[in-house]
């Protein structure tokens, strides 16, 4: 039953409430009528002898005349009316006014259930719902059966080595004699550590769906509530419900809103957050053991939780659920491209390579991004070019085709992008160029992308000059085209991240011979107890970085104005190539550097087989909108 029947029954009842105990309270007394005649007309009915008999009911008075006739009407209480009647003979009966049978039970007490179910009410609102007026302690963990939903490790890819380490669990969880015959004992628990999307929950239900036991799920805020002791009971009967069904799993994700350190902060030793963490502490390793009872629990802050809760015994093992690499996300790739039709065009490897740092969520909504922009244009399939947009939405946001912006801005542009691919080109260990556009996306008025061939686990020295001699490049090209007066601001963000880069080399890599290899970056003052106050450096040793992190860009801005000085012919084909076509991928920057011509086919021709192939000569063309200001993916560290 949804919300909305629920409410729409809680609410009528009400009013059926309302209405019957108004219908208690009114009953027999009928307090207007057809018949009712002023009281100055009674008065008068009376004087005349025409009034027989009477019967007073509180403030309404009956009345029958000689005819038979009957009339009512109504009296304040300060108006006597019994010695007129007494006088005239007319014959008086007075009703009782207490309440009889249920009413004079339910009239006293009455205001005070009707409280004490209006409080029960919102109690029960507050707690989310617990069934029965005393479920505030019950746990709201939610049983998943082996049968409903079932996740097992084929429907997780990209963490295979946190596969291989819970691998154990499962196995204990089908067999356990096997471990016990032994001597051996299972782990209690199991610490799922990543960064948001890797798939922590995921890979705890595939634990459960491999294991084929119940699986009870909750949020470590569900424990947390309003009134002390609540959380405590919540732990207690959830493994009790645990116990009745072991073999199970209990997966706590969010630990660290109820795992925190105790002692931090306010609210000391009574705090109920904390009295909720003692409570689990106790219940995963006290007095009582809880065989067959196995606790996951996810977080990607494990440095904030207690460290009793991470002693052996309770969470043994830490599983570190890190983002895939390059083949990890390919598998994760795979799996959610079986959810789409994907074209025969699409290599699942290149996207991969193009998509270092990303989350198995990120991966998903990519996969999802390009079916949804395959659907957009009308294609049957998701092509290869669907999956290159969505990639390039996800990282630097959708194309902004609207902005307007003047021919000598966006020729600008096209120099500046140039200038960074001839240089990266020309640089030793760069990654390959994968593509150019001058497109703008979110705040990217164009970019350079860069492929590696892997995930990058270490960098060189000469990497690090490559990466800033090509992030120079931008502006270095615009000096040379158009003189030093029209340099733009577009390279602020270039400027900043070969700032970043020098000073990491000099103050943290040792890669400066005049600094050596001293950490400056995190040199404090610990023995005065400045942990905060950041580095403790002499003016003289700051002086010394600040002229090392300048002599390494002057470096990188002097090395890419010579190779464009050098490769002038180069970057008037590629400028020029940028502003015909907008967008060139690293094949094509190749062709139109060495002078060819490139040829396109249209993604749905090459789906069903046709060739529609276009030569074009590159030349000038009409601008379309965009916008100054030059952008560069901030190189990988």
């Amino acid at each position: 039953m949804n919300n909305s029947v629920k409410n729409f029954l809680l609410w009528g009842g009400l009013f059926v409430l309302v209405i019957v105990l108004f219908n208690v309270f009114t009953s027999g007394r009928n307090l207007t009528s057809e018949n009712t005649i002023p009281l100055s007309t009674f008065f008068e009915k009376v004087e005349m002898g025409e009034v027989e008999s009477v019967i007073l009911d509180g403030e309404e008075i009956l009345a029958r005349t000689t005819d038979g006739s009957e009339f009512t009407t109504i009296r304040p209480r300060e108006v006597d009316v019994t010695s007129l009647l007494v006088a005239n003979d007319v014959v008086m009966e007075a009703k009782s006014q207490k309440p009889s049978g249920l009413l004079a039970f339910l009239g006293p007490i009455l205001p005070f259930i009707i409280l004490i179910a209006i409080w029960f009410f919102f109690m029960h609102r507050m707690q989310g719902g617990s069934s029965g007026a005393f479920g505030f302690g019950k746990s709201k963990a939610k049983l998943l059966n082996e049968r409903q939903d079932r996740v097992t490790f084929d429907d997780v890819a990209g963490i295979d080595e946190a596969k291989d380490e819970l691998q154990e669990i499962v196995e204990f969880l089908r067999d356990p004699n096997r471990f016990s015959k032994l001597g051996g004992k299972i782990p209690t628990g199991a610490l799922l550590v990543g960064s948001p999307g890797t798939g922590k929950t995921l890979l705890a239900r595939a634990i459960a769906g491999e294991a084929e036991v119940p699986f009870f799920s909750i949020s470590g805020s569900d424990f947390v509530e309003m009134f002390v002791g609540v959380g405590a009971s919540r732990v207690r009967d959830m493994f009790e419900q645990a116990k009745r069904n072991s073999p199970c799993i209990v997966f706590i994700d969010e630990i660290d809103a109820v795992g925190r350190s105790r002692g931090i902060g306010i609210g000391g030793g009574n705090d109920e957050r904390e009295q909720t963490l003692n409570q689990l502490l106790v219940e995963m390793d006290g007095f009582e053991s809880n065989d067959g009872v196995i606790i996951l629990a996810a977080t990607n802050r494990p440095d904030v939780l207690d460290p009793a809760l991470l002693r052996p015994g309770r969470f043994d093992r830490q599983v570190e659920v890190p983002n895939p690499d390059v083949l990890g996300r390919e598998k994760i790739l795979e799996v959610h491209a079986l959810k789409v039709k994907v074209g025969p065009d699409v290599v699942l490897k290149v996207i991969a390579r193009g998509t270092p740092g990303f989350s198995g969520a990120d991966l998903a909504n990519l996969v999802n991004e390009a079916a949804l922009l395959a659907a957009r244009v009308g294609r049957k399939f998701v092509v290869m070019e669907d999956f290159e947009n969505a990639k390039d939405k996800v990282m630097m946001g959708s194309e902004r085709r609207s902005l307007v912006m003047t021919k000598e801005e966006k020729m600008l542009t096209a120099y500046h992008e140039a200038g960074h691919a001839i240089v990266g080109m020309n640089m030793p260990q760069h990654d390959p160029i994968h593509k150019a556009t001058i497109i703008p996306r979110g705040r990217a008025l164009g970019l350079v992308l860069s492929l590696p061939e892997r995930d990058q686990l270490s960098v060189t020295y000469t990497k690090y000059r490559s990466k800033i001699a090509m992030a120079m490049g931008g502006k270095a090209a615009e000096e040379l085209k158009f003189g030093a007066d029209n340099v733009t601001s577009g390279a602020a963000s270039d400027i900043k991240q070969i700032t970043r880069i020098a000073r990491a080399m000099v103050t943290q890599f040792g890669m400066s011979d005049k600094l050596g290899n001293i950490d400056y970056a995190h040199e404090t003052d610990t023995y005065l107890g400045h942990f905060n106050q950041g580095p403790v450096l002499s003016p003289a040793t700051q002086d010394s970085i600040d002229a090392e992190v300048r002599r390494i860009c002057d470096w990188g801005y002097d090395t890419a104005k010579n190779i464009l000085i050098e490769k002038d012919e180069e970057l008037e084909r590629l400028a020029n190539g940028l502003l015909e076509y907008e967008t060139l991928t690293g094949d094509e920057i190749t062709k139109i550097i060495r002078g060819e011509d490139i040829s396109r086919e249209d993604p749905d021709d090459r789906i069903q087989g046709s060739k529609s192939t276009v030569t074009t000569v590159p030349k000038m063309r009409r601008p379309r909108a965009a916008e100054g200001g030059r952008l560069n993916p901030k190189p990988t560290s």
